[in-house]
């Protein structure tokens, strides 16, 4: 590892050096300092305006500045998408008001500010309108790139928010949050610095470049040019730092709920559903007792999931009625996995359990040690399932209702995965979606 960081590092300051040198060789032709100003002679200028009174202050200054305009834009562009993806009649609202603020030159705003505000907040709307827009546009695409199925199994097992918010819209929104602030940063700083030159207020970087352009100082000119880089640099390394860390935050779960009472019976009563003009059920029949084992067999497409569905609120018929799974107390494995894919197995199971030796004990009884630590992306299909299928066990609730639990499963394991399901059972009801009855 510290051989591919030397290379890596070596690479970077040798391609650094040779644009040096290719910046000193141009100055050196060039031969006028007004014209064109050498690193050697824009790292004299830099030298001194960091013993100059007032440097430090001046940078600050515009630190605090752009640090408060991109804090701004980052937090209430994220808001807003928030808000527009859970009612989209606002989206609709705000849609002419963000378009202008991404179609619009931003010399049209800056003219704007300085007639409203003077110079004091300029700097620090620019840069909140660059990011704004970013933070807006690839909050609302993560949030659409959510999967509903991950959300409805959220709602199965009652999830909190800030627990889904780490394990399921955290993920969808990572990329595109990474990768539109990677641009929005750098974006800020520019216009930022930019605005100040117009505004020029006092202590700002803005104001140094506007000294040295009317005093012909190229080499001054250089000199806050590179004070703004590398402050952009580090600005933007730190805050996608903050914001990685910020991604990889796992809450634990949810603490486990104390079941009032056992469960209730469950009936289906003369239920149809249709699908898109094609009916799936036509007017079924079901009743299971409190605490019962019930296996609903058959083909594929005979409507298993459609009935689990039913029970367990996901669905609602086109005719008849279903009394099914009480609110909050429901255990499912779905005919999917569905799982955190970034998550690791222990912690799809800890999350919905809240007790971390309950995950593991129930975990190890289905699936090797070491798997427990991986991330689900990096498990087979058929430990997924097992992973999958320890959630739903593990969980507190009245109703258990497991899809398909053996499928992609080896026959040991299969056995395994029956043993764990009856030892596991209690008092709950169970119901059972098979192709075919296993006792």
């Amino acid at each position: 590892m510290n051989g591919k960081w030397s290379k890596k590092f070596i690479k970077k300051a040798g391609i650094l050096l040779f644009w040096l040198l290719l910046w000193q060789v141009a100055g050196m032709l060039i031969r006028n300092p007004i014209l064109f100003a050498t690193p050697l002679q824009t790292a004299k200028a830099l030298w001194e305006n960091f013993h100059a009174a007032g440097f430090w202050q001046t940078v600050t200054a515009t630190l605090l500045r752009i640090a408060a305009g991109f804090s701004l834009g980052a937090s209430l562009g994220i808001v807003t998408a928030a808000l527009c993806r859970a009612w989209p009649f606002l989206e609709d609202v705000l849609t002419p008001v963000i378009t202008l603020m991404k179609t619009v030159p931003v010399v049209c705003f800056v003219v704007l500010f300085l007639v409203w505000w003077g110079s004091g907040f300029l700097s620090i709307a620019v840069s909140f309108l660059m990011v704004f827009t970013a933070a807006y546009f690839s909050t609302l695409e993560g949030l659409k790139a959510v999967k509903q199925s991950e959300l409805e199994m959220a709602q199965a097992f009652h999830l909190p928010f800030l627990t889904r918010l780490s394990y399921i819209y955290g993920p969808a929104l990572k990329p595109f949050l990474l990768g539109s602030f990677q641009t929005a940063l750098g974006l800020a700083w520019k216009s930022g610095v930019a605005a100040e030159v117009i505004g020029l207020p006092a202590h700002s970087i803005g104001e140094g470049l506007y000294l040295a352009k009317i005093s012909l100082d190229t080499a001054g000119i250089f000199a806050w040019t590179s004070v703004t880089c590398i402050l952009s640099y580090l600005f933007e390394k730190g805050v996608l730092w903050c914001l990685k860390r910020a991604f990889r935050l796992r809450i634990s779960g949810k603490a486990p709920e104390k079941r009032t009472g056992g469960p209730r019976e469950l009936r289906i009563l003369g239920a149809s559903v249709t699908f898109e003009g094609k009916e799936v059920l036509r007017g079924r029949e079901l009743q299971i007792g409190p605490g019962e084992i019930y296996w609903l067999t058959g083909p594929s497409g005979s409507g298993k999931t459609t009935m689990l569905r039913l029970l367990a609120g996901f669905l609602a018929p086109n005719a008849g009625k279903v009394q099914g799974c009480e609110k909050g107390s429901l255990c499912m494995l779905f005919q999917e996995d569905r799982l955190c894919e970034e998550a690791t197995a222990l912690e799809n199971v800890w999350v919905v359990t809240g007790d971390r030796k309950k995950a593991e004990e129930v975990l190890e009884a289905m699936l090797p040690e070491e798997c427990l630590g991986k991330p689900c992306r990096e498990l087979s299909g058929g430990e997924k399932r097992r992973v999958a299928l320890a959630r739903a066990l593990a969980a507190e609730g009245n109703y258990l209702l497991l899809d398909e639990p053996f499928s992609g499963l080896d026959e040991e394991t299969a056995r395994i995965c029956r043993e764990e399901i009856r030892r596991r059972k209690g008092d709950r009801t169970l119901v059972i979606a098979s192709h075919v009855k296993i006792e």
